[in-house]
């Protein structure tokens, strides 16, 4: 369904993309769940398959036809249209998980001899692909740490001029550290040539779509584990990746290729849970800031690492305030001790469930060098910050109250 009206993107996330009257009213959209659709003549076909394809591009306005569910469903159109809303996008790719957006998006700007510079620390899917699958298809990676000055950023790229993507994931995982996007930007374009542009993606999945806008500041892509915030249940697994429609179209080519696509019935699951996306990280922040408040007066807290907080620095708070909305539900912070006694904590834990993953509406704790970040050598983890004592947690909806005291009863232990 398309608006006269500006609404903003909360209105946007309950009707954008879909017209009741071609599902019988149906006030919700329905399961679209078929493999394959049926043209109206054989010129529609063709002339689906050529926009699916890529070999001749939609034109304004156009609506392609439905071909197949690997290339086009009802219900991940409706999901990719209203995702654009929040991020001011042209257009998006629903992909089958995080991993399959980013995957798809890196082999569709790169080719062997292309090279890939990214911030250190990213998840460890990312981690995986950047440094170990990219290089064996002969696409060269680099490594910058995360949060570094402009002229670093500058530096990498002028001593690497086959860089043609650059990668930033900001807040890292698990650090929290932020990296500045308009300057990584501002970098990209000095670097580039008319013949061979450098693009820009970041990965947005901490503290997007509601608290950090990556296009606004001159970022080509956006790319979310859709499994997070955005579906918020822990019940899906799914990706997206956003931009403008001329990098969007080659890689919902390359995604109907590689398979990649999501299914109906997830889609259906992402678009229930669009419209409470707001609400829910909003909530998550407020019952974040508590247990950020309860983590700083703990004797067996050494730091905290939460976007905005005075312990992160004063350049980190001053990007903060220019890049970001908010904070988001996602912290990390170290004890004293080690493994040991980082494990001792999780081991403690209650109201907090012991689990990788985050964003969803139950809190969660994990261990990052063990678990999300255990393929990284014990060189990179520590260039990247990743010491056996951080804890990384997902606050949820549960009571504040109860997470503080959970929190509190399991520290405590290392304090006596």
């Amino acid at each position: 369904m398309t608006h006269q009206t500006k609404f903003k993107p909360q209105t946007l996330m309950l009707s954008q993309g879909y017209d009741p009257r071609l599902s019988e009213g149906a006030v919700i959209p329905p399961v679209f769940r078929t493999s394959t659709f049926e043209f109206k003549n054989a010129q529609e076909g063709k002339r689906a398959f050529e926009i699916a394809y890529g070999l001749k591009p939609a034109s304004e306005g156009e609506v392609p036809a439905l071909i197949y569910s690997r290339v086009n469903n009802p219900n991940v159109q409706i999901v990719e249209e209203r995702l654009t809303a929040w991020d001011g996008a042209e257009a998006c790719a629903l992909f089958s998980s995080g991993m399959g957006a980013i995957s798809t998006t890196c082999l569709s700007l790169l080719k062997p001899g292309d090279g890939l510079l990214f911030s250190d620390p990213v998840y460890g899917g990312t981690e995986y692909l950047f440094r170990h699958v990219l290089p064996a298809f002969h696409i060269k990676t680099y490594a910058f740490p995360a949060g570094s000055p402009p002229d670093v950023i500058a530096q990498h790229l002028a001593a690497h001029p086959d860089v043609k993507l650059v990668f930033l994931e900001t807040p890292a995982n698990p650090t929290m550290t932020l990296t500045d996007i308009a300057a990584t930007v501002q970098a990209a374009k000095a670097h580039a040539r008319a013949d061979r542009p450098i693009y820009v993606a970041v990965d947005n999945t901490f503290l997007g779509p509601i608290f950090s806008h990556p296009l606004r500041f001159g970022a080509d892509l956006v790319l979310y584990s859709a499994t997070k915030f955005i579906g918020g249940h822990s019940d899906l697994v799914a990706g997206a990746c956003l931009g403008r429609k001329e990098l969007i179209g080659p890689i919902k080519a390359l995604r109907t290729i590689l398979g990649g696509m999501t299914d109906a019935d997830t889609a259906w699951l992402i678009l229930r849970s669009l419209g409470t996306l707001q609400l829910r990280m909003e909530k998550q922040q407020q019952h974040a800031l508590r247990v950020v408040e309860a983590l700083d007066a703990h004797a067996a807290v050494v730091k905290v690492y939460y976007p905005g907080h005075p312990m992160v620095g004063a350049a980190q708070v001053q990007l903060f305030g220019r890049q970001c909305r908010g904070s988001g539900s996602v912290v990390s912070f170290t004890v004293k001790g080690g493994e040991a006694e980082a494990f001792e904590v999780l081991d403690s834990l209650e109201a907090f469930r012991l689990a990788v993953s985050l964003g969803g509406i139950e809190s969660l704790a994990e261990h990052p060098a063990s678990m999300t970040h255990s393929d990284m050598s014990a060189e990179e983890k520590a260039a990247a910050g990743i010491g056996d004592d951080l804890l990384r947690l997902s606050v949820g909806l549960e009571d504040p109250d109860d997470l503080v005291a959970d929190l509190k009863q399991a520290l405590d232990r290392l304090a006596r």
